[in-house]
Protein backbone atom coordinates (compact mmCIF):
# COMPACT_ATOMS: atom_id res chain seq x y z
CA UNK A 1 0.00 0.00 0.00
CA UNK A 2 2.82 2.40 0.88
CA UNK A 3 4.47 1.71 -2.47
CA UNK A 4 1.19 2.45 -4.30
CA UNK A 5 0.77 5.75 -2.44
CA UNK A 6 4.35 6.71 -3.19
CA UNK A 7 3.75 6.04 -6.91
CA UNK A 8 0.61 8.18 -6.91
CA UNK A 9 2.42 11.01 -5.16
CA UNK A 10 5.30 10.74 -7.62
CA UNK A 11 3.00 10.94 -10.64
CA UNK A 12 1.24 13.99 -9.19
CA UNK A 13 4.59 15.69 -8.53
CA UNK A 14 5.66 14.87 -12.07
CA UNK A 15 2.48 16.42 -13.49
CA UNK A 16 3.01 19.54 -11.39
CA UNK A 17 6.61 19.82 -12.60
CA UNK A 18 5.49 19.57 -16.22
CA UNK A 19 2.62 22.01 -15.69
CA UNK A 20 4.77 24.82 -14.27
CA UNK A 21 7.54 24.43 -16.85
CA UNK A 22 7.57 26.84 -19.79
CA UNK A 23 9.44 24.38 -22.02
CA UNK A 24 9.72 20.59 -22.45
CA UNK A 25 11.62 18.78 -19.69
CA UNK A 26 14.15 16.02 -20.24
CA UNK A 27 14.02 12.69 -18.43
CA UNK A 28 17.35 13.29 -16.68
CA UNK A 29 16.25 16.74 -15.56
CA UNK A 30 12.97 15.45 -14.11
CA UNK A 31 14.62 12.47 -12.46
CA UNK A 32 17.07 14.78 -10.73
CA UNK A 33 14.34 17.15 -9.53
CA UNK A 34 12.16 14.33 -8.22
CA UNK A 35 15.11 12.44 -6.72
CA UNK A 36 14.35 9.21 -8.57
CA UNK A 37 16.21 7.04 -11.08
CA UNK A 38 16.13 7.88 -14.76
CA UNK A 39 14.48 4.53 -15.71
CA UNK A 40 11.73 5.12 -13.14
CA UNK A 41 11.11 8.64 -14.42
CA UNK A 42 10.97 7.36 -17.99
CA UNK A 43 8.50 4.60 -17.05
CA UNK A 44 6.06 7.05 -15.43
CA UNK A 45 6.42 9.55 -18.25
CA UNK A 46 5.60 6.92 -20.85
CA UNK A 47 2.48 5.96 -18.88
CA UNK A 48 1.40 9.62 -18.78
CA UNK A 49 2.01 9.97 -22.53
CA UNK A 50 -0.05 6.85 -23.29
CA UNK A 51 -3.00 8.31 -21.37
CA UNK A 52 -2.71 11.79 -22.83
CA UNK A 53 -1.59 13.51 -19.63
CA UNK A 54 1.83 14.30 -21.10
CA UNK A 55 3.32 14.59 -24.59
CA UNK A 56 6.84 14.21 -25.95
CA UNK A 57 8.21 16.94 -28.16
CA UNK A 58 9.47 15.10 -31.29
CA UNK A 59 12.13 17.75 -31.85
CA UNK A 60 13.74 17.93 -28.41
CA UNK A 61 12.42 14.59 -27.05
CA UNK A 62 11.50 16.52 -23.91
CA UNK A 63 8.18 16.09 -22.12
CA UNK A 64 5.43 18.62 -21.47
CA UNK A 65 1.90 18.65 -20.13
CA UNK A 66 -0.68 16.86 -22.30
CA UNK A 67 -4.05 17.85 -23.69
CA UNK A 68 -5.86 15.48 -21.32
CA UNK A 69 -4.91 17.70 -18.39
CA UNK A 70 -6.40 20.68 -20.22
CA UNK A 71 -9.61 18.71 -20.84
CA UNK A 72 -9.89 17.84 -17.15
CA UNK A 73 -9.28 21.45 -16.25
CA UNK A 74 -12.08 22.56 -18.54
CA UNK A 75 -14.48 20.07 -16.95
CA UNK A 76 -13.57 21.28 -13.46
CA UNK A 77 -13.81 24.92 -14.55
CA UNK A 78 -17.37 24.28 -15.73
CA UNK A 79 -18.33 23.06 -12.28
CA UNK A 80 -16.90 26.12 -10.60
CA UNK A 81 -18.50 28.35 -13.21
CA UNK A 82 -21.82 26.85 -12.08
CA UNK A 83 -21.04 27.59 -8.44
CA UNK A 84 -20.02 31.12 -9.35
CA UNK A 85 -23.37 31.59 -11.08
CA UNK A 86 -25.36 30.15 -8.17
CA UNK A 87 -23.57 31.93 -5.35
CA UNK A 88 -24.99 35.45 -6.02
CA UNK A 89 -28.51 34.01 -6.00
CA UNK A 90 -28.04 32.12 -2.73
CA UNK A 91 -27.53 35.00 -0.28
CA UNK A 92 -30.75 36.87 -1.22
CA UNK A 93 -32.66 33.58 -0.92
CA UNK A 94 -31.26 32.98 2.55
CA UNK A 95 -32.05 36.58 3.57
CA UNK A 96 -35.63 36.29 2.31
CA UNK A 97 -36.35 32.98 4.05
CA UNK A 98 -33.92 32.65 6.95
CA UNK A 99 -33.37 29.04 5.88
CA UNK A 100 -30.27 27.12 4.86
CA UNK A 101 -29.53 27.36 1.14
CA UNK A 102 -27.54 24.76 -0.79
CA UNK A 103 -26.22 24.53 -4.34
CA UNK A 104 -25.42 21.28 -6.13
CA UNK A 105 -23.90 20.12 -9.39
CA UNK A 106 -24.43 16.99 -11.47
CA UNK A 107 -21.04 15.31 -11.67
CA UNK A 108 -21.00 12.07 -13.64
CA UNK A 109 -23.74 9.92 -12.12
CA UNK A 110 -23.77 11.81 -8.82
CA UNK A 111 -25.22 14.98 -7.37
CA UNK A 112 -22.68 16.78 -5.20
CA UNK A 113 -23.23 19.72 -2.85
CA UNK A 114 -20.80 22.48 -3.81
CA UNK A 115 -21.92 25.37 -1.62
CA UNK A 116 -23.97 25.98 1.53
CA UNK A 117 -25.19 29.09 3.36
CA UNK A 118 -26.31 28.38 6.91
CA UNK A 119 -29.81 29.50 7.86
CA UNK A 120 -30.91 31.49 10.87
CA UNK A 121 -33.45 29.15 12.45
CA UNK A 122 -33.06 27.81 15.99
CA UNK A 123 -32.30 24.33 14.63
CA UNK A 124 -29.46 24.45 12.13
CA UNK A 125 -29.19 22.09 9.17
CA UNK A 126 -25.76 21.45 7.72
CA UNK A 127 -24.87 19.75 4.45
CA UNK A 128 -21.11 19.61 4.03
CA UNK A 129 -19.86 20.82 0.62
CA UNK A 130 -18.48 17.82 -1.23
CA UNK A 131 -21.24 15.55 0.04
CA UNK A 132 -22.86 13.25 -2.50
CA UNK A 133 -26.66 13.16 -2.25
CA UNK A 134 -28.90 10.18 -2.96
CA UNK A 135 -30.63 10.73 -6.28
CA UNK A 136 -33.91 9.17 -5.13
CA UNK A 137 -33.93 10.62 -1.61
CA UNK A 138 -33.03 14.29 -1.93
CA UNK A 139 -34.62 17.30 -3.59
CA UNK A 140 -31.35 17.99 -5.41
CA UNK A 141 -31.24 14.40 -6.63
CA UNK A 142 -34.86 14.37 -7.78
CA UNK A 143 -34.25 17.57 -9.76
CA UNK A 144 -31.28 15.85 -11.43
CA UNK A 145 -33.41 12.82 -12.30
CA UNK A 146 -36.16 15.03 -13.73
CA UNK A 147 -34.04 17.51 -15.68
CA UNK A 148 -30.59 15.94 -15.98
CA UNK A 149 -29.21 13.25 -18.30
CA UNK A 150 -31.62 10.31 -18.86
CA UNK A 151 -28.71 7.99 -18.03
CA UNK A 152 -29.04 8.99 -14.37
CA UNK A 153 -32.38 7.24 -14.05
CA UNK A 154 -31.09 4.20 -15.93
CA UNK A 155 -28.08 3.88 -13.65
CA UNK A 156 -30.28 4.25 -10.58
CA UNK A 157 -32.66 1.51 -11.70
CA UNK A 158 -29.77 -0.96 -11.96
CA UNK A 159 -29.47 -1.22 -8.18
CA UNK A 160 -31.75 -1.44 -5.12
CA UNK A 161 -32.97 1.91 -3.79
CA UNK A 162 -31.89 2.41 -0.20
CA UNK A 163 -34.68 3.28 2.25
CA UNK A 164 -33.42 5.88 4.74
CA UNK A 165 -36.88 6.33 6.29
CA UNK A 166 -40.42 5.03 5.72
CA UNK A 167 -40.94 8.02 3.39
CA UNK A 168 -38.03 7.32 1.06
CA UNK A 169 -39.07 6.63 -2.53
CA UNK A 170 -37.92 3.06 -3.26
CA UNK A 171 -40.51 1.92 -5.82
CA UNK A 172 -39.10 2.52 -9.33
CA UNK A 173 -42.51 3.22 -10.87
CA UNK A 174 -43.48 5.70 -8.16
CA UNK A 175 -40.08 7.34 -8.57
CA UNK A 176 -40.62 7.71 -12.31
CA UNK A 177 -44.07 9.22 -11.74
CA UNK A 178 -42.61 11.63 -9.19
CA UNK A 179 -39.89 12.82 -11.56
CA UNK A 180 -42.52 13.34 -14.28
CA UNK A 181 -44.47 15.56 -11.88
CA UNK A 182 -41.29 17.47 -10.94
CA UNK A 183 -40.57 18.06 -14.61
CA UNK A 184 -44.05 19.54 -15.07
CA UNK A 185 -44.02 21.79 -12.01
CA UNK A 186 -40.36 22.86 -12.13
CA UNK A 187 -39.34 22.07 -8.54
CA UNK A 188 -38.88 19.15 -6.14
CA UNK A 189 -39.23 18.38 -2.46
CA UNK A 190 -37.99 15.44 -0.39
CA UNK A 191 -39.92 15.57 2.87
CA UNK A 192 -38.71 13.02 5.48
CA UNK A 193 -36.81 11.19 2.70
CA UNK A 194 -33.48 10.99 4.53
CA UNK A 195 -34.31 12.28 8.00
CA UNK A 196 -37.75 12.54 9.57
CA UNK A 197 -38.76 16.14 10.17
CA UNK A 198 -36.53 17.57 7.45
CA UNK A 199 -37.51 18.81 4.01
CA UNK A 200 -35.86 20.57 1.07
CA UNK A 201 -37.21 22.51 -1.87
CA UNK A 202 -35.02 22.58 -4.99
CA UNK A 203 -35.22 24.02 -8.51
CA UNK A 204 -32.98 23.29 -11.52
CA UNK A 205 -30.20 25.51 -12.87
CA UNK A 206 -29.55 25.40 -16.63
CA UNK A 207 -26.63 26.59 -18.75
CA UNK A 208 -26.62 28.30 -22.15
CA UNK A 209 -27.27 24.97 -23.87
CA UNK A 210 -30.34 24.26 -21.76
CA UNK A 211 -28.44 21.51 -19.93
CA UNK A 212 -29.28 21.08 -16.25
CA UNK A 213 -26.07 21.72 -14.32
CA UNK A 214 -27.44 21.36 -10.80
CA UNK A 215 -29.91 22.96 -8.43
CA UNK A 216 -30.48 25.55 -5.73
CA UNK A 217 -32.45 24.48 -2.66
CA UNK A 218 -33.85 25.55 0.67
CA UNK A 219 -33.31 23.10 3.54
CA UNK A 220 -35.14 23.15 6.86
CA UNK A 221 -37.51 21.53 9.31
CA UNK A 222 -40.90 20.49 7.97
CA UNK A 223 -42.49 23.14 10.20
CA UNK A 224 -40.76 25.71 7.95
CA UNK A 225 -40.90 23.82 4.63
CA UNK A 226 -44.10 21.73 4.60
CA UNK A 227 -44.75 18.82 2.27
CA UNK A 228 -46.45 21.25 -0.08
CA UNK A 229 -44.21 24.32 0.23
CA UNK A 230 -45.66 27.79 0.62
CA UNK A 231 -46.25 29.57 -2.67
CA UNK A 232 -43.79 32.28 -1.66
CA UNK A 233 -41.04 29.69 -1.04
CA UNK A 234 -41.61 28.12 -4.46
CA UNK A 235 -41.52 31.56 -6.06
CA UNK A 236 -38.27 32.50 -4.32
CA UNK A 237 -36.44 29.22 -5.04
CA UNK A 238 -37.45 29.06 -8.71
CA UNK A 239 -36.54 32.74 -9.13
CA UNK A 240 -33.09 32.11 -7.60
CA UNK A 241 -32.56 29.15 -9.94
CA UNK A 242 -33.61 31.26 -12.94
CA UNK A 243 -31.20 34.00 -11.87
CA UNK A 244 -28.33 31.49 -11.68
CA UNK A 245 -29.36 30.02 -15.04
CA UNK A 246 -29.32 33.44 -16.68
CA UNK A 247 -25.80 33.97 -15.33
CA UNK A 248 -24.84 30.76 -17.15
CA UNK A 249 -26.31 32.08 -20.39
CA UNK A 250 -29.74 30.44 -20.27
CA UNK A 251 -32.27 32.70 -21.99
CA UNK A 252 -35.57 30.86 -21.79
CA UNK A 253 -38.21 33.06 -20.15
Amino acid sequence: MTSDLESVELVLRMLEALAVSTEPRGVTDLARELAISKPRAHRHLRALVQRGYARQDPRTEGYEIGVRVLALGEMVRERFDAVGAMRPAMAPLREATGLTVTASAIIGEEVVVLEMLQGRTAIEFTVRPGSSLALHASAHGLVALAFGPPALMGALMDKPLNAFTDRTLTDPEILRDETDQIRRQGWATAVDAVQVGVNALAAPVFDHRGVCRGAIALVGATQFIPQTPFDRQIELVTAAARDASHRLGWHKS
